[in-house]
């Protein structure tokens, strides 16, 4: 099994990749910090690139054609976008948001396509969001683009479907990591609290009163991608803890 995962160098992605790196497949990532793609294991095949760049991602493509196609694409790259009520949004940060999010799993979808069309099989798994489920208070774009991805990922399961290749979504809730502390002191900030309520917040907010670990997001995929989920398509899976109130007040 060959698999790309986009952002796969730190966060979701690289889980993705040791997760799909232990079921026995070879793994190629692409990701735009240099220092994180050193650090990922040898035998991993690392390509600097963006991921919301075409002539990037139909470079990196290229390669894994001539190595001999790809059997899973895990479209993973994100950016949380700012933490503002809308009316306060600059539109440049609003496309920034959009265009990694959902431009970076339209190109990834767009390029591994034919490769998987003329294997006659493959797995699409993108990364949305429960935000991309619910409406997500005082961060408009980010949501916004992760709706977008699940209508994406469902024109996909029917578009691609006869040819033997599955697209599916997963929905992480409140990933413990980097990228969300930073969420956390700009919504403490904004809300006028401290960073440990809007923690407790997040956790309160699901029915296991938990947070996620990018493992858990990363095994989902690996299952999504493998034959175990042969006729899982179209679908919207959160992991998440069951979310019950997408706007933590503590």
């Amino acid at each position: 099994m060959r698999v790309l995962i986009t952002a796969g160098a730190s966060g979701i992605g690289r889980a993705m990749g040791e997760a799909f790196d232990a079921a026995g497949a070879e793994v190629w990532v692409t990701d735009l910090d240099p220092a994180a793609l050193e650090a990922l294991p040898d035998r991993w095949h690392c390509h600097a690139a963006n991921a919301a760049s075409e002539p990037e991602m139909r470079a990196v493509f290229d390669k894994i054609a001539d190595a001999g196609g790809l059997d899973v694409l895990c479209a993973n790259a994100g950016i949380a976008g700012p933490t503002a009520l809308v009316e306060d949004i600059d539109l440049e940060d609003w496309r920034s948001c959009v265009s990694v999010n959902l431009e970076g799993a339209f190109l990834a979808a767009k390029h591994a396509t034919p490769l998987m069309k003329s294997a006659g099989r493959g797995a699409i798994v993108l990364t949305s969001s429960t935000a991309g489920i619910y409406g997500y208070p005082n961060r408009a774009p980010y949501s916004a683009a992760k709706w977008a991805v699940i209508g994406l990922m469902k024109t996909l399961a029917m578009e691609l479907g006869p040819f033997g290749i599955r697209a599916n979504a997963i929905c992480p809730g409140a990933v413990e990591g980097p990228r969300m502390e930073g969420v956390l002191e700009r919504e403490a900030a904004l809300k006028g609290m401290s960073r440990d309520a809007v923690y407790e917040g997040y956790a309160s907010g699901t029915s296991m009163r938990s947070w996620v670990t990018a493992a858990d997001v990363a095994n989902m995929a690996v299952f999504l991608g493998s034959d175990a989920a042969r006729l899982v398509s179209g679908q919207v899976i959160a992991v998440d803890g069951h979310t019950e109130n997408p706007d933590p007040k503590v």
